[in-house]
């Protein structure tokens, strides 16, 4: 290696938790006398990415500016963390009649094919 080039170096470890960390029961693992509780604004060690359609997201920021209009400062995380609280909670009420699973059961809408305006080629 010449001695003016920098040695390059690996990049840092990330530490990961076990399984044991993962799957260790904790205090937001007990349901609320009232259902779930969403997190709310705290830091959070867990991610996951959602893929939203167009509308869907500008459904989500409607409301999040409609709140807004209405004294409620939110953010989109904070919305969503609230509508999977109350999601879940109505699952664990009852799965055959929760909004959650009489949603899944509904056929999936398929967008209809394109037609070409007679006389295209």
């Amino acid at each position: 290696m010449a001695a003016d080039r920098p040695r390059l170096s690996r990049g840092r470890r990330v530490s990961l938790p076990g399984v044991h960390e993962l799957l260790r029961p904790g205090p937001r693992d007990q349901a609320a006398p009232g259902g779930r509780e969403a997190s709310g604004r705290e830091a959070h060690s867990q991610k996951i990415t959602v893929y939203l359609s167009a509308g869907e997201l500008l459904d989500l920021e409607r409301a999040r500016v409609t709140l807004l209009a209405r004294g409620l400062n939110v953010d989109r995380g904070r919305m969503v963390r609230e509508a999977i609280a109350v999601l879940l909670a109505d699952l664990d009420a009852g799965v055959e009649f929760s909004l959650l699973a009489r949603r899944l059961r509904e056929p999936a809408e398929v967008p209809a094919p394109r037609q070409e305006p007679a006389g295209a080629p």
